[in-house]
């Protein structure tokens, strides 16, 4: 038994190894063009290629060596692929260049952590395998969800938003089709080093995704559609938040949906409203009356200050928030998932020099979370769940919240992220959770991407980015329930820990050996 499977895990064997610099090279640059797999500039292939290069240059090399690959890797992905941070930490948080390139380039270490910690218990626990180098890839790619409260993203399976491996996402979530994705990069290595065994496994998951893409766990209600209209105000960043420009924000939003009063749902973006409820009271009463006036629901994004519950807490509570109101309307969401250095600044009062600029931002001043238990808004006899901006990069967050509804709202503002790749990235994820939970997504922003995204994760129609819009769509509201959003990412990560568990019981001897001799 032991022999079998010695035989099925253990893909290395020993080879002349090219000095040490060479494989470093190749894991940095391999990881640094890993993003361009993505949106805006979607070549797929890059997400198999990236990945193939780090297995290729792990085999047989010490735990140390590992490491450091996998922080080259790591380094490499974090550092181009979330370089878009910098519009927000150079322009608007009012940091100079090198030092909003170091603080990128501190994150980029951080979270190359993930990559090579990650490489170091492959080649510490596991043989060289597909079928351990892939579990153990989700395995981190899951906890980027979680560790250090979670930044998901460049995630290999949203390469194929909108390509055929996503097939597999209504099925087991995004993981999954990271799964898929590095399973054939591996497999594409060994079959270059004459193992043609792989061209099986392989084709068994691409025409897997063939034959689950005929598969449909969502239909239709028998209802009218929801006419939807989303306003793009286009509010510049650096003026969003002044006082005096306020007044000017209300009018803009305002103006724009003068012509869409009688439609079913007018949705307006993340912080649209640059005061808190308090402060705007006789506006707000003004739109709801004109909403119910025209049958008309209204939701919007809006800083909340929950008065009672700040009573009750004996200190004031903020919250970046959507609420409904109008005809037929009703619910309040408040954010679960706040961004660090976007809507509050950790350890405020040591680190408030890292962005000067935002300390008087009423963005940045301290959000409080919302309860994980919220319920979905209630929009003309249909239920739409709701998420803010970066939460939809949280695939189980957003799963949560799309228990029981027709369709699912998002708002957001990537204005800080202004002419880079950020947004678009961020869509993809949007297109993904679409997928994922076999409903129909309505995206409202202050700048794009606005979009309707169907239950299928393809875009329907978009507003065109940094201009004034107003986005209408006809959207029909989903029943049924997918296995994504019935199972969650449980069953993908059994699959894993499962191979992973199994690798590591059946790994061969000489692993341990060559281990004791080598560390």
């Amino acid at each position: 038994m032991r022999a079998h499977f010695d035989k099925l895990f253990n893909s290395s064997q020993q080879q002349k190894q090219l000095p040490f610099i060479y494989p470093l090279m190749i894991a940095l640059a391999s990881g640094a063009i890993f993003s361009f797999a993505l949106a805006p500039f979607h070549w797929w292939w890059l997400a198999i290629l990236s990945p193939a290069l780090l297995y290729a240059t792990l085999s047989q090399r010490s735990t140390k060596q590992a490491f450091s690959l996998g922080l080259a890797y790591g380094f490499g992905l974090w550092f181009v692929g979330a370089f878009w941070l910098y519009t927000s930490i150079h322009e608007y948080g009012d940091t100079s260049a090198p030092l909003s390139v170091l603080m990128i380039a501190i994150m980029a270490l951080i979270m190359g952590l993930f990559s090579a910690v990650q490489a170091w218990v492959y080649r510490r626990f596991f043989p060289e395998t597909p079928l351990t180098f892939a579990p153990l890839w989700v395995v981190f790619e899951w906890a980027k969800t979680w560790v250090f409260t979670g930044f998901p993203w460049l995630f290999a399976g949203y390469a194929f938003t909108e390509r055929f491996l996503d097939s597999y996402a209504p099925l087991f979530g995004v993981f999954a089709v990271s799964f898929v994705v590095i399973l054939l990069a591996c497999a594409l290595v060994e079959i270059l080093r004459k193992r043609f065994f792989w061209i099986i496994p392989s084709a068994v998951v691409i025409l897997g995704a063939w034959a689950v893409s005929f598969v449909s766990f969502v239909e239709p209600k028998p209802s009218k559609p929801l006419s939807v209209s989303l306003i793009q105000g286009n509010i510049p960043q650096d003026l969003k938040w002044l006082t005096e420009y306020q007044g000017k924000t209300l009018e803009i939003y305002a103006q724009l949906s003068r012509t869409e009063w009688g439609r079913d749902l007018i949705v307006w973006p993340e912080s649209s409203i640059p005061l808190f409820q308090t402060d705007i009271e006789p506006f707000l009463k003004a739109m709801d009356e004109q909403a119910k006036s025209t049958n008309t629901a209204w939701v919007t994004g809006i800083p909340y200050w929950d008065l009672a519950e700040s009573k009750a807490q004996g200190y004031p509570l903020y919250y970046n928030a959507m609420m409904a109101s109008g005809s037929d309307a009703s619910g309040l969401y408040k954010k679960q998932r706040l961004v660090p250095f976007g809507e509050y600044i950790p350890l405020s009062g040591v680190l408030g020099w890292v962005l000067p600029a935002l300390q008087n931002d009423p963005s940045m001043s301290g959000f409080s979370r919302g309860d994980h238990d919220q319920k979905p808004f209630s929009i003309q006899g249909h239920a739409l769940a709701a998420a803010i901006c970066y939460e939809v990069a949280y695939p189980n967050l957003t799963r949560r919240n799309a228990t029981n509804s027709d369709f699912l709202v998002t708002v957001s503002n990537d204005a800080w992220f202004k002419g880079t790749a950020g947004p678009l990235q961020h869509l993809q994820m949007v297109q993904m959770r679409a997928k994922e939970n076999g409903r129909w997504f309505i995206r409202a922003t202050n700048t794009g991407v606005t979009a309707f995204i169907d239950h299928h994760g393809h875009i329907v129609s978009q507003a065109p980015i940094d201009k004034k819009a107003v986005l209408r769509g006809e959207l029909p509201a989903m029943q049924g329930q997918t296995w994504y959003n019935r199972f969650s990412d449980w069953p993908i990560l059994g699959v894993s820990l499962l191979l992973l568990l199994l690798g590591w019981f059946y790994r061969p001897r000489k692993v341990d050996v060559s281990f004791k001799s080598r560390r």
